[in-house]
């Protein structure tokens, strides 16, 4: 009988992983020795401070990024012959803006078990804490690294929000971060209502939604940290 693909989520920073995952996720996640990871560095730490400390080298890790070639994607199914597999991205919810979701599509082809576990999604928290529309949104991923790419997409993304009444999240590379923002100060409309929300769940958490026009007036730096925006026309 296969394993079980397990998809763990991660702190959303450096911090003790009982401060935001159930008792029961963390039981989970120890209880496994084979790990799928998008990092090795930082699963290994996030498993150890888990209660895995001193017992992460018998554990047996794999690497899945986004420079993995489909072919060895294929190849990680035959960890399941073994026994349960842990998925662990690099913060927060795996297979969500995350090359996880390769396997865990493998996983469905093979006929193999999917199961999630709870944990924090900074998607979800900002859209919580936006005071946007939670009825109807979209998750845009990535905008185009390209500056007018970039901006084409910015009014596109105000436009299709416009015409929907439709909250649209979208992240970015944090050390674009400020690029982004300044861009969207110079391309959306005043009215248009923006949200910025940096470091989830850690103690510099920053949460903030206001129009265009106000953010123009009282602009901030966001700086190199994890961030979600969402915008509303």
């Amino acid at each position: 009988m296969k394993g079980k693909l397990y998809l763990i989520p991660s702190p959303l920073g450096e911090y003790d992983p009982q401060e935001v995952l159930p008792r029961p996720v963390l039981d989970i996640a120890c209880g496994l020795k084979c790990f799928v990871v998008e990092e090795l560095r930082t699963s290994r730490r996030f498993l150890s401070a888990a209660g895995l400390k001193g017992q992460i080298e018998t554990l047996e890790f794999h690497t899945l990024n986004e420079h993995t070639q489909p072919q060895e994607v294929e190849a990680l199914a035959a960890l399941f012959d073994k026994g349960d597999v842990g998925l662990i991205s690099e913060a927060g919810l795996p297979a969500v803006a995350d090359p996880g979701a390769a396997l865990v599509a493998l996983c469905h082809r093979q006929g193999i078990e999917v199961v999630p576990l709870v944990g924090p999604s900074s998607l979800m928290l900002a859209l919580m804490a936006s005071g946007l529309n939670g009825q109807s949104f979209a998750f845009r991923g990535y905008l185009p690294a390209k500056t007018e790419e970039r901006r084409s997409a910015v009014k596109d993304l105000e436009r299709l929000s416009k015409s929907l009444d439709q909250s649209q999240i979208f992240i970015e590379t944090p050390y674009r971060n400020d690029s982004l923002l300044k861009d969207l100060l110079q391309f959306l409309q005043p009215s248009t209502r923006l949200t910025v929300a940096a470091d989830l769940t850690l103690p510099t958490a920053f949460i903030r939604t206001r129009t265009v026009a106000a953010w123009r007036r009282d602009p901030v730096t966001i700086g190199k940290r994890p961030c979600v925006f969402i915008v509303l026309a």
